[in-house]
């Protein structure tokens, strides 16, 4: 509510949950549509995940860029303001910035990066979800498939592979808590990831190497966290 961009509409999609996440973003709607430039709308309802409703939230937005942020995280305050102006400034169809997350270990940054030139140095090492912008045509375009917790990547990975305008900031745009979905650490959990990721590699055609820099990068994951 704080954020320093005037023009915002937020959608809360709860996925008719019983612990009262609805009710308790409701309180603030008059809160919310009372300040200028600001409306909010809660939309309480079974669905089939978390990217079901994010598809939800884009097919409902109307504003030309969407950011998607789950529970438990936070955008910093003026993150809507930078990627709207990065927006007018640049046109992108997906961009994101540096996410700070807060792990039992203490706070760690994770940098965006640059985008590679050549598929084969594209991964999931600079991709943060949490903190991305899009155009919400793109969204609209290429819907979250549905399939498995990464289909953020698979996203991602479908938007660049076509060609669209994807960059990044240099600056923190929101932070993450650790410890949902993507960060559980077992042998079990470290396997379905690879298999997960190498999945969307291998679904867009890109090369087998993916699958050795991907065990690698599970490997150390699961020795340093």
């Amino acid at each position: 509510m704080n954020q320093t961009y005037e023009n915002i509409e937020y959608l809360v999609i709860d996925g008719a949950s019983k612990d009262n996440t609805a009710d308790i973003a409701r309180s603030y709607v008059e809160k919310f549509n009372s300040r200028p430039g600001r409306n909010i709308t809660v939309i309480s309802e079974k669905d089939k995940g978390m990217y079901d409703a994010l598809n939800k939230g884009a097919r409902l937005a109307h504003g030309e860029i969407v950011g998607q942020i789950n529970a438990d995280d936070f955008y910093e305050l003026d993150a809507v303001q930078t990627m709207a102006e990065l927006y007018e400034r640049e046109n992108y169809d997906l961009a994101w910035g540096n996410l700070k997350m807060v792990t039992p270990k203490g706070i760690k940054i994770k940098y965006s990066g640059k985008i590679p030139k050549h598929s084969l140095f594209w991964s999931t090492l600079h991709w943060c979800h949490p903190a991305s912008f899009s155009k919400r045509s793109t969204l609209l375009e290429y819907p979250y498939p549905l399939i498995n917790s990464h289909d953020d990547f698979d996203y991602a990975t479908h938007v660049y592979l076509d060609g669209k305008k994807l960059i990044t900031v240099n600056k923190i745009i929101a932070t993450f808590n650790y410890g949902g979905m993507s960060t559980q650490k077992s042998i079990k959990e470290a396997k379905q990831r690879l298999d997960e990721i190498y999945g969307i590699y291998k679904r867009y055609g890109m090369s087998r190497l993916h699958y050795i820099h991907r065990l690698l990068f599970e490997t150390v994951k699961y020795f340093m966290t």
